[in-house]
């Protein structure tokens, strides 16, 4: 059976529930999908003044993402907000400890798919992905966005996030507006669009 990972960093919850869904279609697919918070390292301090500490409880308990067992998968999923046009530092902390990962040629053959969030509609999401697929590159997997199959990634008829490189959610400046049911069935046909896959590479 495919093993999936999908590893996630949510301040506020959003790329939590896009995760979610993706572990969701990688599921339906007949896939093992595991889902994996990439560790906090801002202080509570700062988590209080960001008023996300009462968020994070919605996913504190779902285990942590180590490094160790990437290698345990057949496709990693990287779940993140954008921050200045790229992931945030916690994201790139959990990417700088897989050197002896890339060292070995670990990771090479697995698939890789990215889904990211941000504040706007052009708020480095599209830059985002290239920081996370620069890293699927170097480690030598292959990488999967969201096909044209999907169709609603088109249509002018609501705010959307979805794009050809993988499913997106925009959350607004104050953060209130969680994922909407499009982009989350967007997330879901990813998950299930990478577990196939996977599932072909691996001969599965």
């Amino acid at each position: 059976m495919v093993k999936v990972l999908v590893a996630f960093y949510s301040t506020y919850g959003h790329n939590y529930l896009m995760a979610k869904a993706a572990a969701e279609g990688a599921a339906s697919a007949g896939a093992t999908a595991d889902l994996r918070r990439i560790p906090e390292t801002l202080p509570t301090e700062v988590l209080e003044k960001l008023h996300a500490v009462e968020a994070q409880k919605a996913f504190a308990g779902v285990p942590a993402a180590t490094v160790a067992e990437l290698t345990n998968y057949d496709a990693i999923v990287i779940v993140t907000p954008t921050r200045f046009g790229g992931v945030p530092a916690q994201v790139q902390t959990f990417f700088d400890q897989t050197g002896q990962l890339w060292f070995g040629g670990a990771l090479i053959g697995k698939v890789g798919s990215a889904m990211v969030s941000s504040a706007t509609q052009h708020g480095g999401q599209e830059t985002t992905f290239g920081a996370i697929h620069n890293f699927f590159l170097h480690h030598g997997l292959v990488v999967v966005g969201l096909p044209g199959s999907f169709q609603g990634q088109f249509g002018l008829e609501a705010v959307k996030g979805l794009s050809p490189y993988g499913a997106t959610t925009i959350a607004g400046a104050d953060g209130s507006r969680l994922p909407s049911e499009v982009e989350l069935e967007g997330a879901r046909f990813q998950g299930k669009h990478v577990a196939g896959l996977a599932a072909k590479l691996a001969g599965k």
